[in-house]
């Protein structure tokens, strides 16, 4: 179905999706005419196009409501690339212009459930599709129940020691996960009902860090982290380059991805630059408006006293017309008067 619409959309050819050419494979051309159908094979070698690095920013560990954007990497030449999630295909980007970069990204705004599963890339030069990333295993925190996290036999101990941290979560789960806050590692994985043991020993300073755990309700949708528990190693400095048992170095884990708390804040703080601005630009257009009404008031002010000055004055005018007019009337009937009387 997917080959059939993507070749409805000229992506490419049915049958044939991204990654699916195999090197050294040929390619057929017919070309048929009016009363003769010539049929000519021609074999060519397929370029080999390494496949795209894909990662996640971030991390690949994030708690529900916070964004992350995935980036894939190929070449300089690829025209497009597409993102499939848990094998479908997702969406996909075409760097504008092409050949000035050779990476894109693809964002998700807000972590759920929903957007929590395997994700790989491909990209295109011409109508030649790379071969698949490595899988990226995106997974979202921050669901449903908080487990305990406690070591023993306790926080300080010295080099050769063994130590064992418990996880415990009473609700809905039979896998947990370690996690080593602040350094180059992947997460200890380990089964167990209610509660999980994660041995490590004999124990070095390399060791010591600030160290969470988290109950999985599947691979991808993992519970709140509990709180931090810290082991402390101390004495003489043992071998720095050993890692905790079980914990290749792999991912990096930062430390506020498993921070309830630091992840409150900075939403808090999200929301409160939000509404920051608006109140800011709000106020501006208030500003804006009020000088514009106070613009226009000093103008209808200033034309009703024009008008009022030139009916004052359109009158006192007229009054001087009156008087005079009615002076030289007064004058005439005098005349009159008197030519009669001397008469």
């Amino acid at each position: 179905m997917l080959s059939t619409l993507a070749a409805l959309l000229g992506e490419f050819p049915p049958g044939r999706e991204p990654g699916s050419r195999v090197p050294g494979s040929a390619t057929s051309h017919y070309s048929c005419l009016p009363g003769l159908c010539l049929c000519q094979r021609i074999s060519a070698q397929k370029q080999t196009l390494s496949k795209p690095i894909i990662w996640a920013k971030p991390g690949s560990v994030i708690p529900k409501g916070m964004a992350v954007i995935i980036w894939c990497e190929g070449t300089f030449g690829a025209v497009e690339y597409q993102l499939h999630f848990d094998g479908l295909l997702s969406t996909f980007e075409r760097p504008t212009p092409p050949g000035i970069t050779n990476k894109v990204k693809f964002a998700i705004r807000l972590m759920t459930r929903h957007s929590a599963g395997q994700y790989r890339c491909f990209y295109r030069e011409g109508e030649l599709w790379s071969e698949p990333s490595d899988p990226l295993d995106l997974v979202v925190t921050g669901m449903y129940d908080t487990p305990t996290l406690s070591v023993h036999p306790g926080s300080k101990v010295i080099p050769g020691e063994n130590v064992t941290f418990h996880c415990h979560l009473e609700t809905g789960t039979s896998t947990f996960f370690l996690l080593k806050e602040g350094r180059l590692s992947s997460p200890q994985r380990r089964n167990g009902k209610f509660q999980a043991e994660f041995p490590m020993g004999p124990v070095t300073t390399a060791h010591s860090g600030t160290y969470r755990c988290f109950g999985s309700y599947n691979d991808f949708m993992w519970s709140f982290p509990s709180k931090t528990v810290v082991l402390l190693v101390t004495g003489d400095v043992g071998d720095t380059n050993l890692v905790p048992t079980g914990q290749p170095s792999s991912d990096a884990w930062e430390p506020s991805l498993f921070t309830t708390e630091v992840v409150g804040f900075q939403e808090g703080r999200a929301i409160w630059d939000h509404r920051a601005d608006t109140l800011l630009r709000v106020g501006l257009i208030f500003l804006v408006l009020v000088a514009l009404v106070c613009l226009l008031a000093e103008d209808w002010l200033r034309g009703k006293t024009t008008e009022e000055t030139a009916n004052g004055a359109s009158n006192q005018e007229c009054r001087v017309r009156f008087r005079t007019q009615r002076a030289l009337d007064k004058g005439r009937r005098d005349a009159v008067a008197i030519g009669k009387a001397e008469l």
